[in-house]
């Protein structure tokens, strides 16, 4: 069993941490609010999740130090824009070579870094290298708190660190698969929350099936498009993390982009429905760095641009629709023929 430091104690977060607990590992959870962490010790429960219980033996600190200390293995939990400064917070402390998993999903704005490489960033800053994988696939917290049969993947250059933390993480209702194609996993973890929010303005706008499926099948085909052009294995966006995430995020009741962007379908702002779902909503913090790819490898990425236009410039998410549907026509086949 290993010794495990988890960094970040948000729903995810903590639906792994009860997970690995249950499964014999020794766990410790660090959160940069004191408040949160007295939370935890008191209660043993997450306020988003209330019908689970976090297991005694999980330990909780607010020293990032101590959850960093001779561990075998550090989860990176935290919202993607927290993940830079935490990793900076953390790098006097994390070990040469450590290994670490990154489960947060995202693209930062501006050095358009996946989240592992910006956990490399700043250990590298520190003089430190480590060993990288990132957890990504069809994994809400609410069903992994309900040991609901999930799948996920470990993707990582170094097969030896997936195989690793896919030995620590796989048990009778979390199935863990491999993947050597980092760069593409990390790519549809955080583009697929954009189109999630495309689905769920869809939703809110009274639209059907029809609709989702359009939205689902062309937004796989745009983050698709984007991944060959960055070098990406095309097999990964019709895997776990590339369809079966998109899949989840854009359909299920439990998914804080669909919700959100079902608030702005209704006719809220984005800033009224960010309010009111009451967690980080990832798709638009993806947004910028989304457009900066699109513009790097010079590929068209239609709903990606019409989901900015809504959340970013106040479109109306109707007409928005009426523009995609009444664009030039053109072959489905056109991008794998050019």
């Amino acid at each position: 069993m290993a010794d495990i430091g988890v960094l970040g104690a948000g729903t995810w977060g903590m639906a792994l941490t009860r997970m690995l607990a249950l499964t014999g590992h020794t766990v410790t959870v660090w959160s940069a609010l004191p408040e949160e962490i007295e939370q935890y010790r008191a209660k043993r429960r997450q306020p988003n999740l209330p019908e689970m219980i976090i297991p005694e033996e999980v330990q909780f600190t607010d020293r990032i130090e101590e959850v960093c200390a001779s561990k075998e293995l550090l989860l990176f939990v935290v919202p993607s824009v927290f993940v830079r400064s935490t990793a900076a917070a953390a790098a006097p402390y994390i070990a040469d070579g450590q290994l670490i998993a990154d489960a947060a999903k995202g693209i930062e704005p501006g050095t358009l870094m996946t989240m592992t490489r910006v956990i490399a960033d700043e250990l590298g800053k520190a003089g430190k290298t480590a060993r990288l994988v990132a957890l990504s696939g069809p994994t809400h917290a609410e069903e992994v708190a309900r040991d609901l049969p999930t799948t996920i993947v470990a993707a990582s250059p170094d097969e030896d660190a997936a195989l690793q933390v896919q030995k620590i993480f796989m048990n009778d209702v979390m199935r863990v698969y491999t993947n050597d194609d980092i760069t593409g996993v990390e790519l549809c973890g955080a583009m697929k929350n954009i189109i999630a929010l495309a689905s769920g303005v869809a939703l809110g706008l009274g639209y059907g099936d029809n609709t989702k499926a359009a939205l689902i099948t062309r937004g796989m085909h745009e983050i698709t498009t984007l991944g060959i052009a960055m070098g990406c294995d095309s097999g990964t966006f019709s895997g776990l993390a590339g369809i079966g995430d998109l899949i989840v995020t854009a359909t299920s009741v439990h998914s804080r982009n669909n919700r959100c962007g079902n608030l702005i379908g209704q006719g809220m702002t984005p800033d009224q429905a960010v309010k009111k779902v009451g967690m980080v909503v990832e798709g638009i913090n993806a947004i910028p760095a989304a457009l900066e790819l699109q513009k790097k490898y010079d590929v068209e990425m239609p709903l990606v641009n019409a989901v900015d236009a809504v959340i970013n410039h106040g479109a109306d998410p109707k007409k928005t629709v009426h523009f995609l549907m009444t664009r030039a026509p053109r072959s489905e086949l056109e991008y794998r023929r050019s």
